[in-house]
């Protein structure tokens, strides 16, 4: 028997596809584990769904020996499609993302006029975190924060020592890397007001503190990179360095999110995602369908 603390393992996986990093967060060989931000490869020119991302994450687990408690959404990604489901029937573990999913799936309802029975309630999920909750992985600590911002339902996950000091955090997209910035604020329900103090929530956690990343656009000249610390973003984000304010904040993020067309992924993955990773109901002739609504967004 040992009294010493259980130090946090991660594993990042980086898709090329969508520029999307999941993450495998587990306390030791043959331990328990969380898979956080998966991916579902999903071909838009032909419709069709692929496992070949997931299954590199259902590789890692089987041979490191690992049981999956859970697997994390982040947020409702525009940029890709989730593969929790397919996670789920292969290695277990309860799908859970932010209780404010509620908001995202009303708006995003309206938007796609889905179908009478879709719930607006979470309950496609099997556990919905409220702000703060802590839960463990394991005998790791983690705390669930909300980061609203780049949608109304971001979490970011901390992990913590038994004290309530953080250790690392897994951000979603609020934050990229320091030379990238932060995320964008107009797609339904986001706030670039929120996101500001959202990510001040986040760089107020100790300097050392880890932050893994869900996404990198790496510049030219970089390799795609996903680890940094709270250090590293108060100096040299370059849209939320210490000394930004949130006044120039918003102004910037607002005048750049005008510039921007949407991801390519954006109507596919959110009607996939809002369902915690589950395709639309078959219709009829026995094939789903995935709506693309037309001067809408």
């Amino acid at each position: 028997m040992t009294d010493e603390p259980v130090a946090a393992r991660v594993q990042p996986f980086f898709d090329p596809a969508t520029f999307t990093i999941s993450h495998v967060l587990f306390e030791r060989e043959g331990g328990a584990c969380a898979i956080v931000d998966s991916v579902l490869d999903y071909d838009p020119k032909s419709g069709r769904t692929a496992t070949h991302s997931a299954d590199r994450l259902i590789d890692f687990v089987r041979a490191h020996g690992l049981t999956v408690q859970w697997l994390l959404e982040t947020h409702a990604h525009a940029d890709h499609l989730s593969a929790a489901p397919y996670l789920q029937k292969a290695l277990g573990g309860t799908i859970a993302i932010g209780s404010a999913i509620r908001t995202v799936q009303g708006v995003f309802n309206k938007v796609f006029n889905l179908e009478p029975g879709f719930a607006l309630d979470g309950s496609q999920f099997g556990h919905l975190f409220e702000p703060d909750e802590v839960f463990h992985v394991g005998a790791l600590r983690l705390r669930a924060m909300h980061v609203p911002g780049h949608t109304p339902a971001d979490m970011a996950y901390v992990v913590e020592d038994e004290a309530g000091t953080a250790q690392l955090a897994f951000v979603g997209d609020t934050l990229f890397m320091p030379d990238v910035g932060s995320a964008r604020c107009d797609f339904p329900g986001g706030d670039a007001h929120q996101l500001y103090r959202s990510v001040a929530r986040l760089l107020a956690l100790p300097p050392a503190t880890r932050l893994f990343l869900c996404h990198d656009y790496p510049p030219e000249g970089r390799a795609p990179a996903w680890e940094t610390t709270v250090a590293e973003q108060r100096r040299a984000n370059i849209h939320l360095h210490d000394g930004v304010d949130e006044a120039g904040f918003v102004a910037m993020r607002q005048a750049r999110d005008a510039t921007l067309t949407m991801p390519v992924l954006i109507l596919p993955a959110i009607q996939v995602n809002i369902r915690a990773g589950a395709l639309p109901p078959a219709e009829a002739n026995g094939v789903r369908y995935l709506k693309i609504p037309v001067d809408v967004l």
